[in-house]
């Protein structure tokens, strides 16, 4: 088990306010309707090629955690990924385009989750109002960087700017010496663009998990008890929830698994640990963590704050507002997570008249052979 300090905690704790935005992240930063792009690197490097990113909680958790702001009209371009890249929309609206030239559409809102392919051209634009606002979830501590559309790498020359092949930006304009070419990323053949796989409007839709395609049902062992029984969606893969009815509409591994978690007023979630890392985002203020086994640490989240609770620590979750709140829920890893929850929580349930069977789902307990409690 691991004990976390107050100030341990408060040092994973990072606020809205604290993100730190970057406008020169990428190769296509001076290119008219792109240029007023704000990347941004909260956990683990991303895939920026800026050494002006600033990071705020560099520590590898097998997967990153940035974001994404830009006025109305502005576009990330076209490029591909090696790894998982998931967009979650918080604010506003972006029409998300993937395919050689970016012809296919799909416009995303508030709540709205989609899983992009490895290995194919996405890019995006803000159709909203304001400057909207979009996390980005990558696998991998190493994603590899990325590879920028043909059109963009060659755009990109004509204002001075090259990627090295070790993935750093090259600023002419800035007083760095023009690489010689051989030392930096050569644009995609049009034979090699052809090669990419093309996935359908229809196909994409199943990589997408909008605010009206969550399944949220209780999902853990203590749903029986006072003040409990918070419900949780899942997004993708295999998460936290015990509840064996739960089934992700998005299975291909990723590195991590993703849900939203939610709470009425007063609801908790009871203290358990857990062996893999893992990162949650408010969409909404109102949720405060507890830690340990006597719960003497404390972090109060804000709306779209980020907080990182080791492997190994005891944690609890509770509303202690007065509106129901929602949050995402990222761990590491493609396998089942299991929670393990403290003895006198599966007392209380088995009390109630449920137990966790040997796969660590919520089952009646008379039906549990030697009534057992399965803790894991």
């Amino acid at each position: 088990m691991t004990y976390l300090s107050q100030s341990d905690a408060e040092a994973r704790h990072i606020r809205r306010s604290d993100y730190t935005s970057c406008t020169v992240a990428f190769i296509d930063c001076k290119k008219p309707g792109s240029h007023l792009k704000q990347n941004y690197s909260i956990i683990g490097p991303g895939v920026t090629s800026s050494t002006e990113q600033v990071i705020n909680l560099p520590e590898p958790h097998g997967f990153n955690i940035g974001a994404a702001a830009m006025p109305t009209g502005i576009t990330n371009n076209l490029h591909i990924h090696f790894t998982a890249e998931v967009f979650m929309v918080y604010d506003g609206e972006y029409t998300f385009r993937w395919g050689s030239n970016g012809e296919n559409e799909f416009v995303a809102r508030a709540g709205d989750i989609l899983s992009l392919p490895t290995w194919i051209f996405r890019g995006f634009t803000n159709t909203g109002e304001g400057e909207g606002w979009v996390f980005t979830t990558l696998g991998g501590d190493n994603t590899g960087g990325v590879i920028f559309h043909p059109d963009i790498i060659r755009e990109a020359a004509g204002f001075g700017l090259y990627l090295s092949k070790n993935n750093v930006l090259i600023d002419t304009g800035k007083g760095d010496p023009k690489p010689d070419e051989n030392a930096c990323i050569s644009p995609m053949s049009s034979d090699d663009v052809a090669r990419l796989r093309d996935y359908s409007p229809e196909e994409m839709r199943q990589r997408v998990v909008t605010t009206q395609d969550r399944d949220f049902r209780p999902a853990f062992i203590d749903m029986a008890l006072e003040d409990c029984g918070a419900e949780i969606a899942p997004v993708i893969g295999y998460g936290l929830s015990q509840n064996r009815d739960h089934a992700a509409m998005i299975l291909n591994p990723h590195g991590f698994s993703m849900e939203w978690l939610r709470l009425t007023p007063g609801q908790r979630v009871s203290a358990f640990e857990l062996s893999d890392k893992m990162v949650i985002i408010p969409r909404d203020d109102g949720i405060c963590v507890t830690m340990n086994d006597d719960e003497d640490v404390r972090v109060e989240l804000g709306a779209w704050d980020t907080f990182s609770i080791p492997p190994q620590t005891v944690r609890a979750f509770e509303n202690t507002g007065d509106t129901v709140v929602e949050a995402l829920v990222i761990v590491s890893g493609d396998h089942q997570k299991r929670p393990r929850f403290a003895s006198h929580v599966l007392e209380k349930a088995f009390a109630e008249g449920v137990a966790l069977d040997a796969q660590g789902y919520v089952a009646a307990a008379h039906l549990i052979p030697n009534y057992g409690m399965v803790a894991e």
